[in-house]
């Protein structure tokens, strides 16, 4: 698979950003997390040549396959999705952000993991659609995760996360997205600047709505190969 019109797709994706930034009435900035799950390590590197600096993946595996493919590519790796206990042995240290600490036993284990003077960043994730498919802790439980993670020695707690519902109904996109902007600000607490919310076929809206990192694949990379 060839990404040659990447380029192009990533500028209409920053073209949207600040169009739907300007209707929410913000002007922080949004990264872009371009999400290579389903593709080879040539995605990599057509990212960076595109401009990108941070890709996603979802599986570790697969990520740290990729990482060892193209060491010399300068992205960082965000891991975006759920996080297995057995595999936190084999993400600290190797990706800037994870995205999707949801309970407290895998806090407890990151937090044993993480060698003396090394931070890991985090983002808490929250099931703002009340879908019982959906990862993530419930609204009502964030408080007592946030408790335990910011009280977790080596880590550092950046922000939320969320995915909204499989819907192409904006007003339903929005209530989730909205609430966990709610959720940030009502914790009161100036670390958490990040929101990482809004995919492909929903980033407009969570822009809209105060997302600080949008995880893009389909509308970058094309359909996964796999």
């Amino acid at each position: 698979m060839t990404y040659s019109d990447l380029a192009g797709r990533l500028a209409g994706v920053r073209d949207a950003i600040a169009h739907h930034q300007a209707v929410g009435g913000w002007s922080h900035p949004v990264t872009v997390v371009g999400v290579v799950k389903g593709h080879g390590p040539e995605a990599v590197r057509a990212a960076a040549a595109a401009g990108l600096s941070v890709v996603g993946e979802n599986r570790v595996q697969e990520a740290l396959g990729k990482m060892d493919a193209v060491p010399d590519v300068p992205v960082a790796w965000h891991l975006i999705g759920t996080l297995q206990r057995n595999k936190v042995k084999h993400v600290i240290g190797r990706f800037a952000l994870l995205h999707a600490v949801d309970r407290p036993e895998l806090v407890t284990e990151l937090s044993r993991r993480v060698p003396a003077g090394v931070v890991q960043p985090v983002l808490l994730e929250v099931n703002c659609s009340g879908e019982a498919q959906k990862a993530g802790v419930t609204p009502e439980a964030l408080p007592a995760l946030l408790d335990a993670a910011r009280g977790a020695p080596g880590l550092a707690v950046r922000g939320l996360m969320t995915m909204a519902p499989f819907t192409d109904d904006e007003r339903v996109q929005r209530a989730a997205f909205g609430r966990l902007r709610a959720l940030r600000d009502a914790a009161g607490d100036p670390a958490l600047q990040e929101l990482s919310m809004g995919m492909s076929a929903d980033y407009r809206v969570a822009v809209e709505e105060g997302a600080t990192m949008v995880r893009l694949g389909t509308v970058l990379f094309g359909e996964r190969s796999q």
